[in-house]
């Protein structure tokens, strides 16, 4: 079988050059109160139907945690990636307290994007699986947690070429048959894709590393095909509000993991580093990131600190090593002088960040993007996701 010509539909390369690169971001204040009474409520009420079913470390404070990581990470992209497109961040209601209003930005709300979803949702995996829909995002576009950096120059064409090149960890993984508990959340997506992919296609060889943290390229079509083929893995990591290990997210590895079976992209490796926030090693970490500054392709910092206070001396130290390897402030921050505004609400988006009805699924044409006031596309005759 051809993966190209997935269920004898062949998949269309033609369109992946050209245009604009946007950004695309999730991004959370978990020291928000209201945000907090929010979480607490809705954690609660879901437990108590589900026991058993939440992902390990899956509502620990390090999975919300804002310690300035957005800030230098647009600091990063500044420097290493000037020449990006748009840049979106997908909140809660939420926006930066240093944010400025500048048009090179948009604060996407949950309640405008997520339109097909029971809010609030504090599922990571479940909020990106709506990206694609943001209006006006770009064919080609760039998805990255706060928590992973641009670390050297960008180069789009070794990201986006043909094909795209999706990084990789360098050694293999054990990866069950299907989600456990005790497994991580990258380690339970990827049972879940190889699950699937060989359902599709008994000649799909499955790569056995995991997707690294990395920035994930992506294309808006690939997403809208993938929905359009799988609605029902779109309807399943959209029904729960809390991660669960039985619902593995999909964005970090099954549409990586289709777009290279179907020749859209190609695995790699690139010289990156991962600094876990919790580990004893941490401090060699960082003086490793300071001493190839601006070497590593990428780097990731994750916070592993977990139920950590806000003034953990761990915690201090990001901030401060960021801090003196990117201190140059970026066109998104509120110049110095100037009073922030407390952290910005979005409960009624503006215009600009309104998003496409959850029913159509069909892409947009190769190169398209919907403008804010453009019209949606036409339903499929595949029919919607139920969500």
């Amino acid at each position: 079988m051809d993966p190209q010509a997935w269920n004898g539909r062949r998949i269309d390369h033609s369109h992946r050059h050209g245009g604009p690169i946007d950004i695309v971001y999730l991004w959370v204040d978990g020291s928000d109160p209201l945000w907090q009474v929010k979480r607490q409520q809705a954690y609660a009420a879901w437990a108590s139907r589900h026991a058993g079913d939440l992902a390990a470390y899956g509502n620990v404070l390090g999975r919300f945690r804002d310690n300035e990581e957005l800030r230098f990470n647009l600091r990063a992209l500044e420097r290493f990636f000037p020449d990006h497109g748009q840049v979106y961040i997908v909140t809660d209601g939420q926006a930066p307290a240093w944010l400025s209003h500048d048009p090179g930005i948009t604060v996407v709300d949950h309640q405008d994007l997520m339109t097909g979803s029971d809010l609030p949702v504090f599922d990571s995996g479940h909020i990106e699986s709506y990206i694609h829909r943001i209006p006006g995002l770009s064919e080609r576009f760039f998805y990255l947690n706060d928590d992973i950096f641009f670390g050297a120059p960008v180069d789009p064409a070794e990201w986006f070429g043909t094909p795209l090149s999706i990084a990789m960890e360098a050694a293999p993984s054990d990866i069950p048959d299907a989600p456990v508990p005790t497994e991580t959340a990258l380690v339970n997506a990827a049972a879940l894709s190889r699950r699937w992919l060989r359902a599709q296609s008994p000649d799909y060889q499955h790569d056995p590393r995991l997707c690294a943290h990395a920035p994930r390229p992506l294309l808006r079509s690939a997403m809208f095909e993938l929905e359009r083929r799988a609605p029902e893995l779109f309807q399943q990591v959209r029904s729960t509000p809390f991660r669960s290990w039985r619902v593995p997210p999909i964005v970090s590895d099954l549409v990586l993991r289709w777009m290279i079976h179907t020749g859209l992209a190609a695995p790699v490796t690139r010289d990156h580093l991962y600094i876990a926030t919790g580990a004893e090693e941490a401090p060699q970490c960082f003086e490793r990131l300071a001493e190839r500054f601006g070497e590593w392709s990428f780097f990731c910092i994750n916070d592993t600190c977990d139920d950590a206070s806000a003034d953990d001396a761990r915690l201090l130290q990001v901030r401060g090593q960021l801090g003196a390897l990117l201190p140059t402030p970026s066109r998104f921050e509120v110049p110095d002088g100037m009073a922030p505004h407390a952290s910005v609400p979005c409960p009624h988006a503006p215009a600009a960040s309104r998003a496409m009805p959850l029913q159509p699924l069909t892409a947009p044409p190769p190169g398209h993007a919907h403008s804010p006031s453009s019209p949606a596309p036409s339903p499929t005759t595949a029919g919607a996701a139920a969500v």
